[in-house]
């Protein structure tokens, strides 16, 4: 950088640069293919790095450095002490330059296979994938799984950077043949431009400079061609969207409702609707910090005052009136899978879709795609990286637009209820049903009728542990006790289910969270009958048994724990199960090979080591005498 040009002169720079709008744009690929190493090239080149910066660089490149004696322009980017000692990108790093024509936001996403989930994130906002290739290695296959990551986020535009020429002798042919090679992975895909430009970042040719020794490439050079680039960006000519974030009362004179506007734009005194609701009203204020406006537009944030109070809350979407987003508790969707632990239809997650949380399930999992050919192919789950169709369910009605009409109003996450970890992000594809079409029908004798002629409150005793701990017997005894005593009941055993409500699953994780799915159905029915219903099955994983419990009223649950040790229940062997296990002839069997996760806090713990079964059972009843449940 020309030592003249100070930090006032970067920066008046950076303001009035030209006026093409902003570009955001990502780089993606595999691992060691130069991402980082270009975007520091970028700005280098652009005269953005200021003179301390430079000082720093050289510093850092001759302790990190693996560009031998010059700047390794990687370390830019790479800021984290991991990063740079492992010589890989971990986390997103963003970064903002400009040319005379445009201004840049590029994110440079990490290629290892560990972090795809941060490349997805990286993808979720761009406009532009440049999509960065080893000429030596060829196309990958962490290349072809972020190509199709990037059409998912909805990426129009790919910038097929093949790099390192250099160390291919600049060969024409090695570059037609990765070029041909790759466009025949993708034309599938739909991309609207792919743009193969040969280069070497390290030397900055057809980075910002055209190349000598490439004089063959007759194409632009890349800032070049993101500086011409047409996006055509239509977020402002959609319709009006805008999540809820908080209702704004400061005083008992002022209600308004906060938010940033995703999609559209809104004057005072156009016509709105709650999406879900329906509700109508009128904009009669539009509030900011920096006063009121006449219009706000896609990505402002502000407080929208209406002409008549109305029931809104956070996560609910403001709407144009005239062209609503489509509100269901059911869609299909393209889900990206982003953790260890496989994605298991039927089981709960929390999903998160704008300011909106709900629970959810996967009901169902079309199909999966192989990342090296994009096929699709059947499959009962998703492993980590994994890419989907799916069906879901969610516990509350949601309004949103497919992801390629407005990004904003047709992505989501899963999250884990328990470890509130981020495990996996979607992308709406259609509606399965409208909420509008199916109703819960009033019925004239409820619950509480039923269980007032019974003389007694309804609830689901659910009782937990592992094969031979004594589940069914306990609850078997409870039971009788509750019958001989008059009281109303049902008993749902793991074992006779299976010959016939759920004799087509087996015993993998996916079809252990489905037969308990089944199970917390059927249970929730018979409370809603009135009864007492004992269900006695092994339920390995908290979220299942979690699931179940919030499908009935708060006190309606109750967990019990038969608290047996496997070498125990190892001894009682009651139906030769641990032997066979044992021996092989089992798989999946809970305790070997597939595990259990003890309830942390159930509302009753029994240790069948200590007390009979008689007693055990005395437990529970008295237990549930001090509920106030027997009547």
């Amino acid at each position: 950088m020309d030592t003249q040009e100070t930090r006032d002169d970067v920066l008046d720079r950076l303001t009035h640069a030209g006026g093409r709008g902003v570009l955001r744009f990502l780089t993606c690929g595999s691992v060691d293919d130069g991402k980082s190493t270009l975007i520091g090239r970028l700005l280098y080149d652009s005269k953005l790095l200021f003179e301390d910066q430079i000082h720093v660089l050289e510093k850092d490149s001759r302790k990190h450095g693996t560009a031998g004696d010059e700047m390794d322009f990687a370390l830019l980017l790479d800021g984290l002490e991991a990063e740079r000692e492992q010589g890989i990108t971990i986390d997103v790093a963003y970064r903002f330059f400009s040319t005379e024509k445009r201004k840049f936001v590029v994110a440079d996403t990490p290629g290892h296979e560990q972090y795809t989930r941060n490349m997805a994130t990286g993808a979720s906002t761009a406009d532009v994938a440049v999509m960065m290739i080893d000429a030596r290695k060829g196309v990958l296959v962490q290349t072809l799984r972020h190509t199709y990551i990037a059409r998912m986020m909805g990426i129009r535009h790919i910038v097929l950077a093949v790099n390192k020429m250099d160390l291919v002798e600049h060969s024409r042919g090695r570059f037609h043949e990765i070029v041909a090679e790759y466009l025949k992975s993708a034309e599938s895909l739909g991309f609207e431009t792919i743009t193969p430009i040969p280069m070497s970042a390290r030397f900055g040719d057809n980075v910002t400079k055209r190349s000598e020794a490439m004089e063959w490439h007759d194409g632009p050079t890349l800032l070049e061609h993101l500086e011409d680039l047409d996006i055509d960006s239509d977020v402002e000519t959609q319709p009006f969207r805008m999540p809820v974030q908080w209702v704004n009362r400061p005083n008992l004179n002022f209600r308004g409702y906060s938010g940033t506007v995703v999609s559209g734009m809104i004057r005072p005194g156009d016509p709105i609707v709650v999406a879900t609701s329906g509700v109508a009203a009128n904009i009669e204020r539009i509030v900011t910090v920096d006063g009121d406006l006449d219009v706000a537009k896609a990505g402002d944030a502000v407080t929208l005052v209406l002409n008549h109070e109305i029931d809104i809350s956070r996560g609910d979407v403001i709407s144009a009136a005239d062209a609503r987003p489509e509100v269901t508790d059911q869609f299909a969707a393209e889900v990206l899978w982003m953790v260890e632990e496989d994605l298991l239809p039927g089981r709960s997650y929390l999903l998160k879709i704008g300011t909106a949380s709900t629970p959810a399930t996967v009901t169902a999992l079309k199909h999966r795609v192989d990342v090296n050919t994009y096929e699709k192919q059947p499959s009962r789950t998703l492993e980590m990286n994994g890419i989907g169709f799916c069906n879901l369910s969610t516990a509350r009605p949601i309004a949103f637009d497919p992801y390629h009409e407005v990004r904003d109003m047709g992505s989501f996450i899963l999250v884990d209820r328990f470890t509130n970890q981020t495990v996996g992000a979607g992308m709406i594809e259609f509606g399965l049903r409208r909420a509008s079409n199916i109703h819960t029908h009033a019925m004239d004798v409820a619950k509480a009728d039923r269980a007032k002629i019974k003389g007694q409150k309804p609830a689901v005793l659910w009782f937990t542990g592992l094969s031979g701990a004594g589940k069914s017997t306990v609850a078997n005894i409870v039971e009788r006790k509750l019958a001989a005593a008059g009281h109303h009941t049902y008993s749902l055993d793991g074992d006779n289910v299976r010959h016939g409500l759920n004799r087509d699953l087996g015993f993998t994780d996916e079809d252990r969270v489905e037969n308990i799915r089944r199970i917390g159905e059927v249970g929730k029915l018979f409370v809603e009958a009135g009864l007492l219903v004992t269900c006695s099955f092994i339920s390995p994983f908290r979220s299942e048994r979690r699931m179940v419990r919030e499908l009935v009223d708060e006190g309606e649950f109750i967990e019990v724990f038969v608290d047996t040790p496997l070498e125990v229940c190892m001894q009682r062997d009651p139906k030769g199960l641990y032997k066979k296990a044992q021996a092989g002839e089992i798989k999946n069997f809970t305790g070997f090979d597939s595990p259990y996760e003890a309830p942390e806090n159930p509302e009753i713990r029994i240790d069948t080591t200590s007390i009979s079964a008689e007693e055990a059972a005395d437990q529970v009843i008295a237990h549930l005498q001090q509920q106030g449940l027997l009547g």
